[in-house]
Formats: C-alpha cells, sequence, structure tokens
C-alpha cells in the first residue's frame, strides 16, 4: 500500500453492500485517514475506507478492468 500518495486518483472494485453479486468499478481518491493521520484512506462514495493490502485497488481503469473481468468472467465487447 506504500504506493499510493495522498490525493490520488485510483480505480476500486467496489461491492454493492446491498446486492452481493453485484461490483463495479468506481473511481476513488486516496486521502489522509482523517482519525489516524499515520495511515491512508480511499475516499468514495463520500465516505472514508480504511485502506487495506487486501482491497482492490488500481492505478488505472484498464488494470481494474481486467481482474475485474477474471472475477466475475465476463467478457470484454470491442
Amino acid at each position: 500500500m506504500d504506493n499510493f500518495k495522498i490525493g490520488e486518483e485510483v480505480y476500486v472494485i467496489y461491492r454493492n453492500p446491498h446486492a452481493v453479486n453485484v461490483a463495479n468499478i468506481e473511481k476513488a481518491e486516496i486521502v489522509e485517514h482523517p482519525t489516524n493521520q499515520k495511515e491512508l484512506a480511499i475516499f468514495l462514495h463520500d465516505a472514508y475506507h480504511p485502506l487495506a493490502e487486501d482491497d482492490a485497488v488500481f492505478s488505472s481503469f484498464e488494470e481494474a478492468e481486467e481482474l475485474y473481468n477474471q472475477l466475475f468472467d465476463y467478457q470484454q465487447f470491442d
């Protein structure tokens, strides 16, 4: 997680907490954790989410899309 910097725009694979079979690639921002300044957080949907090692966070949409397609077995259409 050391490779992300405050202010960086990232893409995350985000599961909808209300519909477990729904996931999307969402744009988010890396920010300083609001209660622990030594940690980073993801700012997504007007909320702070602690940045964790197992989060699916990517520097580009294409990287996120590649894993998304693998995880959810979707075919990319050209």
